[in-house]
């Protein structure tokens, strides 16, 4: 029988956070070009459906920055903003960003540390392969582990001693 107590789970995930970024299923980031105003940035968020952020990218798909709906939220909560402005006015230039080499850990160190939601994956010539958020490490987390896992209660060890309900 499988030894499915915590702490042999919890030795089995640092293992998985050192598999590559590649083998995470990867979004399709959503891209404007640079002078794209925030006005159309803000619609090409929202007909994403995936994310909270557009990627700044040249014409042959270099990364020059990200914008957020946060970005945007937080200076329209602080004072009147022009949404007609270009996305380099409130754009993060130069994005931290990894490549498919790097590890799910890599990935989870920096969406804590830099409180990002959004990390953007690029190739060696720093052009935009793809997006990873943090649903997509937990899916690939929560599917490496057997279905008899998934199915417990959250203490494998804990019994009720009388039923809960009516």
């Amino acid at each position: 029988m499988t030894d499915l107590s915590e702490a042999a789970v919890a030795r089995q995930v640092p293992d998985m956070t050192d598999e590559r970024l590649r083998v995470l299923t990867r979004r399709q980031p959503v891209t404007v070009r640079p002078g794209t105003s925030l006005n159309d940035c803000l619609r090409a968020i929202r007909r994403g459906g995936t994310g909270d952020s557009v990627f700044v990218c040249t014409d042959d798909d270099r990364l020059e920055g990200v914008l957020t709906e946060r970005d945007i939220f937080a200076r329209l909560v602080g004072g009147e903003i022009d949404l007609s402005l270009p996305v380099e006015s409130l754009m993060t230039a130069e994005p931290r960003t990894l490549d498919l080499d790097q590890t799910i850990r890599d990935a989870i160190e920096l969406m804590q540390t830099g409180r990002y939601r959004n990390v953007p994956l690029v190739d060696a010539e720093g052009r935009l392969v793809g997006v990873v958020r943090q649903v997509d490490i937990i899916r690939y987390l929560a599917e490496s582990f057997p279905q008899e896992l998934l199915n417990l209660p959250p203490r494998p060890h804990q019994s009720m001693k009388a039923p809960e309900g009516a």
